[in-house]
């Protein structure tokens, strides 16, 4: 099973006197990078948030936000009375002007507004708690949903390269006898006395350095293992990526040792679909 990085969850929460959203979105990153964005008030939580959703959604770049809307009339902002009359008295000792343009241009003084800070309530941070819960599974669920999407393209894409694998199996043969017949015309077209005995010796050795049992094997247990790491319960991309990385070794050395064209073609395409698999890795968690 495997989760995605990308991913979306919105929770609304209504309250008498204002309507708070929690959003939270997702993309791939190699590490967790987490941007906040709330109102001033709930800054003193925001440690706690982080540390709550770097422990649910572990890795990825996250945009997480508290947006309210107010419902009602419930405002921290009062007009400063005493503050806003001074100043109209001392305009009107500058200019002539009706009450309403003096007051307009009074309000926009320093001091012409309080604002008392807000302190957090425990019972409505309660509730902003349980919706970031909630916006959290929502994430998980559409994460999870993506995940099944790229797990059925990465178990096509290995059953893929198992196909071409055994193709490369199953000419290995014919491979090592073109090899041994290159070598025996080469040397015949020589013209050349030579000591059979010697030659069968070294023409071994030569054919020994182009087996490719061992990467044969390998990369068929990494196939296994990378099926394997798809299923189990946990889901670590970069897991994935070091098997990805061994699988790419052992087709290089296939088609480095190959000196077969029609083998090579089949490693060409072997190559091909491990590249989209390694694109794919980039979103995985």
């Amino acid at each position: 099973m495997i989760y995605s990085m990308t991913g979306y969850g919105k929770s609304i929460l209504q309250l008498p006197t204002k309507k708070i959203s929690i959003e939270l979105k997702s993309l791939n990153s190699k590490n967790l990078d987490l941007n906040a964005r709330m109102p001033s008030i709930y800054r003193e939580k925001e440690l706690d948030i982080r540390k709550l959703l770097a422990d649910k959604l572990e890795r990825g770049k996250i945009d997480f936000s508290i947006y309210v809307e107010m419902t009602a009339e419930d405002t921290s902002t009062q007009i400063n009375e005493p503050v806003v009359k001074q100043y109209i008295n001392q305009l009107k000792k500058i200019v002539d002007g009706n009450e309403i343009e003096l007051l307009k241009m009074a309000v926009r003084f320093p001091d012409a507004l309080n604002t008392v800070r807000e302190e957090i309530d425990e019972t409505e941070w309660k509730a902003i708690e349980d919706e970031i819960n909630s916006a959290v599974a929502l994430i998980t669920n559409y994460r999870l949903d993506e995940g099944k999407v790229l797990e059925i393209d990465f178990k096509k894409r290995v059953s893929i390269i198992e196909d071409l694998l055994e193709q490369v199996i199953a000419m290995d043969p014919d491979r090592i006898v073109g090899v041994r017949e290159r070598l025996l015309k080469g040397v015949e077209e020589l013209k050349e006395k030579y000591d059979e005995n010697r030659f069968e010796q070294e023409l071994v050795y030569y054919i020994e350095k182009f087996d490719i049992t061992e990467e044969k094997v390998r990369l068929k247990n990494h196939l296994s293992y990378f099926i394997e790491a798809i299923n189990s319960t946990d889901s670590n991309g970069k897991k994935l990526g070091f098997i990805c990385q061994e699988m790419g070794r052992e087709i290089n050395t296939i088609g480095s040792k190959s000196n077969y064209a029609p083998m090579q073609q089949l490693v060409v395409q072997m190559k091909d679909e491990l590249e989209k698999i390694k694109e794919q890795l980039l979103n995985v968690l």
